[in-house]
Parts: C-alpha cells; structure tokens; sequence
C-alpha cells in the first residue's frame, strides 16, 4: 500500500488488518494495542469534533508506532486516517505538530521569547502562534534580525561593521551588508566561544571509515586538535602561494578535506570546489574557469570496498600542481607527475617549523571571496559562483532557525565540498558548536546507518534518492536511530512515501524540507520547527526571505492565494551573489523581471505550488534545469553530449520527468535517427549513459527506455514521416508530434498529453487519458502551450 487509493478508512481498520500488515513480526498484542489507541484517538476526535489530523496526532504521540515494525503497518495508519483527506479544501495532510513546551526551547523560539514582545508589542503571544508574524516582520525589517542573530552565532569581527545594511548605493539591488567589516571566517570557525559554548576539548569531528562498520567506537577530534591541524596546512599553503590564489579541491568530504577548506580560507586564499564524481573534462572546466593554481585530490576512492581512481582522472584534466592525499596509509599508491606533490611531504618542511601552531589568519573585508562554487549554466559552462563570508554567516544562520542546530548536536549530511551542501553543513557546525559527522565511504548501505547510530547523530539530511534507497534494500534494520531530533532533505522533490518511512525510523521526528541556491549560500523556502509540518513541502519562507509567486503576466498572486506560478525573490538577501565571475550577473538574475514595490524581483527559476494553508511545493523550472539526483544540470549539456553519442543519431532532446507520487526527477531521452539508421532503444540507452558519465557525471543515468521518433528532419526541411503518438514506458509520458516550417528549417514539436504508467503499450489516438505534467525546451524541441495542462520541470 503506497497511495491512500488503496487504504481502508481508518474506522475501517481492524486487529487483523493490522496484524496481517505486520507480516509476522507485529504480535497480535501489539497489533491489539495499536488498534486500541486509535479507536480512542477517533473517539476523541469525534467528541471534540477534530479533523483527521487530530487522530494522526494522537496516535503518533503514543509513539505506539514503532520504529521496528514493519513499513506497511506505518502506511496502513497513515493512509487509513488521510484516506478521505481533500488537499483541495484541506492542504497537504500534516503528520509532525510542534507543541508550545518544545517550540520555546528551538533557537529561533528563545529569541522570538526574549525579542518578541518588544518587536511586535502586544501581537505577540507565543513562538508557535506568532512565527508568521515574526517573519514578516524580519522581511521589512532584516536589520533588527541579523543584529540579533550575529549575536548567536561564534562570528567574530576583526573590525566590527559600521552597520547592518546599506541601501545607499542604488546599484546594488541586494544591497551591501556589514560594510566596512573585517574577519577571516575560517578563524570563526576554529577558536572558542562563551556563546555559543565551544571549548577547546569539545568534540568538533566525529568520524569512521568505511570497513571499520563492525567497531562500535567511532573516532574523534577535539576543537583544539582541529585548529592545529589547519594551522599546520595553512602554514604549508602560505610558504607555496600566494593570498587570492584559487586552490580547488576534489575529493571525499572527509576530515582531511576539511582540514585543507579551513586551511586555505585561513590563508587567505579562495577555495575550488569541485565534486570528485566529476568526469576529466568537467573538472578542467572548473579549473580553467576559476584560474586554479593547484588541486588537493586523493590517489583514489573507495566505496563499498573497491578502489576507484580519483588522481588519474584529475590529471587528466591538466591541473597545474596536484597534492595527492593517500585514501588510506602514509603513502600514495600512484606514480606522481614531476611537478605533483604527495601530502606527505607538502606537509614536512612545517613539521620541523619552529612555531607549527601559530599562524597569522588573513583578516579580510566581509565581501572578500572565500570559495568559488559552480552552478548548472543553460548553454554548457557552468556558473562560477563567488561565495564571500558573507555565505557563511547566511547558511549557518539558516540552520541555526530553521534546522535548530546547536551545541549539542551532532550533525550528518551525506554530501561533498564540491557541491554547496558540504560548505554549508561545515560552517552551519563550527559556527553554531555543533559536532560536524563524517563517514568516510558510501552512505548507501548499512555501515553509514550504523555510522549514524553510533555517533548518536541528532540531526540527519539526506536527499530523496538516498532515502528511497535506504527503503528498498531495508539496510538499517534493527538500527537504532531514535537519538535524531529531526531529519533535513534537500537536492530534489520527495516522496510521500519515503518520508514516511524515514520519519519513523525515529518516531515521526520532522522532515525540514530546504530548497534554495548556490547563489543564494541558503534556502529561500524551508519547513521550520515552529510550524505543523506535512511530508514533501515548505511551510515557509525562511527567515528575512521575501517572495512572491507571479502568474503568467508576471503579476504577483496575493500571497493567501493557491496558486502555481514563477517565484520572485525580493532583492535585499544577506549573503546572496552580487557577481558572477563568467557571466553577467544582472542579465542572469535580474534582466527581464517584473519589479513589486519598487524592487526589481530577483529570479531563481523555480515553479512554486503555494497550496491551501499556504504550503509550498516545488514543481519544476521555468528554465530548462534538470535535477538529477540531486544534482542540477541542464538540458542542453546532456543533448551536447548525447548528439554526438553515436553516428546513427540526428539529435536529441533531454527530459526530466516527475512520477507522479512525488520523488526524484527521472531523464528520459528523445531521438531522431538519421535517414536509413536504425537503432534499438536498450541499446541507445546504454550509449548514452556511457557518454552522460564520462562527458558530465558518472551519477547521471537513463532511467527509461530512450524513445526513438522514427521521424527524418533535415535543416532544409524535409519531413518524411512522424508517427502521431508514442509513451514511454515506466513514465508515461504520451508524445504527439507534428512538424512545422520555421526560417527553413523543420522543427518537430512535443506535445505532452498524458499518463499510463508501467504500460508497454502505444496508446490509440482516441484513448482516455490522463493530464501530464511536463516543460520540454531545446532549439528543435517545444513546448505548445496546451490549455488546462500545467508543465513542470524538464
């Protein structure tokens, strides 16, 4: 049972239903228990005239529901009591409520206590009740928020700022935060600090590698031991460059990474990142892009016990200077070029220094450069995006709110310093006193679940394709993770389904779902910890975010409507881009957008759902990005790739589609075979995932059948036949095509009408179907616009 299509009513739901979906392992004394606390949630319900919810909330507060039983007693309960639930009347069904006792000991509920009475007068009732309030007010007035929260957080100011924001300055839309302020960040994150509490032997890293699964101790590195190990790197990076020189690194987010980010942004120099799944030709875009002077890698990677080459792949990318961290041992287990160095001996002459724990950090104005992040371009560069330390200060205040991270915790999130999620997990730790967890191997299997047990990890994020993963193969069984406070999930849209079973693994803790941008260093809308929360959407804004969702004329909805439409984000954003290094960045993030009480919108590209009750749903681009995995890219750099994958093929067309439960992004590819070709689609899929993970990323794949369109264009026109109407199978997507004369040449436009999932079959011209969601953009691809049918994401 996956839908509440197939769920009885839960007045319907009997012992034996329950029994019967705990196959074998759910007793009947604890099916009768179960079935006992509903019935008195439902007469509760009943006499008090409460909804659904209210049954929901009883049951789970019971915590009857255990973590260990199976999956399908979780959906018959869940399912059971939304069965009747009407989102259009109702919003999204809610499954976590914050209660007024907990909601006044978050972060942001002990200042919204101690501030809100004071900021909002007599509105002001309680963390819970006054959250909206609360936010609205720091969108007119962030000034007021960012004094308080600096305050919070263990930053710490070489020279203090002649203000929070300066508007003056008309040519800086998003305005110019902290000026005349001057730090080093990376030194932020390494001293103590009376509030937040760090101190030298509080825990700063906790790690393990992979294959020392069946130990029970992990390993642990102290504040004082974190700063000496960067202070010995910096210090080997000072005697080699020079301060401003860009040095990438491509690697597993690992200690030693850590070490060497810290290391180089305490040097004064800019951080590279660059994710280490990256093909040769991707990581010398990057270096040539961001003018790298060196590259810190590993000789290789190892992941479920094998051995993956990770320098040589570097290499092949013709960095200037390499140094080479051994995955294990002292030693690299590869011959180096000439100019390469080993971490060895990168690492001796400081060893013999005189004072190896002194360095002197370079202190910098606040919008000086401290690491240079790639973004997804639409014509096949990627965006090279400057995060200052301005970034740092946004992300961790975000977590700081919204995740409620704090001394105390210890926080997980399976990611990589080359992707935005690896900086903001780093400092959204060292700036807040949380302890930073680390599993040095493949998050898929069991060994990174018992990581997350042993480490009594608190705050666990994840991206939906791993959680489903984690589903399907049962590997945390018998684990024990109800030490975790709350889950977070970014990179991609989440199932239903998933979340719930995640959310049980440690009695329904909440989901904080958190979607955002490298160029905004944060997440524009999350869940919060101070609001009902309902599996796979945003409850909000975040803190000092302000938004609106336009329609079709670029007109704003009012912001109590349902509605479907482009956000626009206000412009005034601590820790936003204000530049990018390849690009126009006015052209990219605000040339052609509407202005809203003066303000020239800034764009993001998302399609946002704002349901009844004011919940968000993410539902595509209005560019033509792709999610993959968590992983954006564009269609246009797969059709690159994909074009010239074999000599059979005329051109192709890149699509990502949505299942309709919710979940990752699926791609599906299109093609047109040159006259007197022929090809089998199987075949073609595995041709084009070979190219897709040497040309771009070996984590892209093909998830469908490619669709083959037996259709003949030329560029000078010539049109031979085109089938009317084809699906893909597993997906649906129902294609009909029809051709058209355009400068000379012959376009083929897609038109998408409908779903029929998991059939194999055509579907006839005068078959029911069903609406489909779907954007389809390339330069011989379109989309038609089709009255009553939405489009998503391509």
């Amino acid at each position: 049972m996956t839908t509440t299509a197939t769920a009885k009513t839960i007045n319907e739901v009997g012992i034996d239903d329950l029994y019967r979906a705990g196959g074998g392992i759910l007793t009947i004394d604890e099916a009768k228990h179960i079935h006992q606390i509903i019935k008195q949630a439902i007469s509760k319900a009943k006499r008090s005239r409460l909804s659904a919810t209210e049954v929901w909330k009883e049951v789970v507060g019971k915590k009857v529901l255990k973590p260990n039983h199976p999956h399908s007693v979780h959906q018959l309960v869940y399912y059971s009591v939304y069965a009747n639930w009407d989102t259009s009347i109702n919003g999204p069904p809610l499954y976590w409520f914050p209660s007024l006792q907990d909601s006044k000991l978050t972060n942001l509920g002990k200042i919204m206590e101690i501030h809100g009475p004071k900021l909002l007068g007599t509105s002001y009732k309680d963390p819970i009740a006054s959250f909206n309030l609360f936010r609205e007010y720091t969108v007119r007035h962030p000034e007021v928020y960012w004094s308080i929260i600096l305050k919070e957080l263990s930053v710490t100011f070489h020279e203090p700022p002649k203000c929070i924001l300066d508007t003056t300055d008309k040519s800086r839309p998003g305005g110019t935060w902290l000026p005349g302020s001057v730090l080093n960040i990376a030194e932020c994150c390494l001293l103590p600090s009376i509030h937040p509490r760090k101190e030298d032997d509080s825990c700063a890293i906790v790690w393990r590698d992979e294959g020392d699964d069946d130990d029970s101790d992990v390993n642990r590195i102290t504040l004082k031991q974190l700063r000496e190990k960067v202070i010995l790197v910096a210090n080997a990076l000072d005697r080699t460059f020079t301060k401003g020189d860009a040095i990438a690194i491509d690697m597993p987010m690992t200690v030693n990474a850590v070490i060497i980010y810290l290391a180089i942004v305490l040097a004064g120099c800019v951080v590279v990142s660059i994710a280490d799944s990256f093909a040769a030709k991707e990581i010398a875009t990057r270096l040539h892009v961001s003018k790298a002077k060196a590259i810190f890698t590993q000789d290789f990677i190892v992941r479920g016990g094998r051995k993956f080459p990770l320098y040589s792949r570097v290499v092949e990318a013709s960095p200037h200077k390499v140094i080479v961290l051994p995955v294990s041992g002292r030693n690299v287990g590869i011959q180096l070029r000439e100019q390469d160095i080993s971490w060895k001996d990168f690492l001796a002459y400081d060893n013999q220094h005189k004072r190896p724990n002194h360095f002197t950090p370079a202190y910098l104005p606040v919008d000086s450069m401290i690491n240079i992040l790639f973004s997804s371009g639409t014509t096949g560069e990627p965006k090279a995006i400057p995060w200052t330390q301005l970034s740092p200060i946004r992300c961790t205040a975000e977590g700081w709110a919204h995740i409620n991270v704090g001394v105390g915790d210890v926080y997980c999130w399976p990611t990589n310093l080359g992707w935005v999620m690896g900086p903001i997990l780093l400092f959204s730790c060292f700036l807040t006193g949380a302890t930073l967890a680390l599993y040095h191997g493949s998050p898929l299997g069991r060994g990174f679940g018992k990581f997350v047990q042993d480490a009594g990890v608190t705050v666990l994020g994840t991206v939906p394709s791993l959680v489903k993963t984690w589903k399907n193969t049962d590997c945390i069984k018998g684990l024990d993770w109800t030490n975790i406070k709350s889950f977070a999930s970014t990179g991609e849209a989440s199932n239903v389904d998933d979340d719930l079973w995640l959310s049980s693994k440690s009695y329904y803790k909440p989901i904080i779902e958190c979607c955002g941008g490298t160029e905004l260093a944060s997440s524009y809308i999350q869940a919060s910890p101070l609001q009902p929360q309902a599996f796979g959407a945003f409850s909000t804004a975040s803190m000092t975010t302000g938004l609106v969702i336009l329609d079709e004329h670029g007109v704003p909805y009012p912001d109590d409507k349902a509605c479907v439409g482009e956000v626009g984000l206000f412009p005034l954003y601590l820790g936003a881009t204000d530049r990018l290094l390849n690009a126009d960045h006015n052209d990219v993030y605000f040339k052609g957008m509407p202005t809203f009480k003066g303000m020239r919108l800034r764009r993001h590209g998302d399609i946002l759902k704002r349901t009844v009750g004011g919940y968000i749903v993410v539902q595509g681009r209005a560019d033509d990005t792709m999610n993959l995995g968590g992983i954006k890219t564009s269609s246009v750099e797969i059709e690159r790739v994909c074009d010239r994958a074999d000599e059979s093929i005329l051109e192709t067309a890149a699509v990502s589609v949505a299942p309709p439960d919710g979940g990752p992004e699926l791609l599906v590819i299109f093609v047109v075979l040159k006259k007197g070709f022929n090809q089998q689609p199987e075949k073609l899929k595995t041709i084009f995932s070979k190219t897709i993970q040497t040309n771009l990323n070996p984590l892209f794949k093909v998830r469908s059948r490619v669709l083959l369109i037996s259709i003949y264009m030329s560029r000078l026109g010539n049109v031979v036949s085109a089938p009317k109407h084809h699906h893909i199978t597993q997906y649906g997507c129902l294609v009909s095509l029809t051709q058209r004369k355009t400068g000379g040449k012959s376009v083929m436009q897609t038109f998408i009408l409908g779903v029929e999932l998991y059939s194999a079959s055509f579907i006839q011209k005068n078959e029911q179907i069903n609406p489909c969601i779907l954007k389809q953009r390339t330069s011989w691809f379109s989309l038609l616009e089709i009255p009553s049918i939405s489009t998503i994401k391509n």
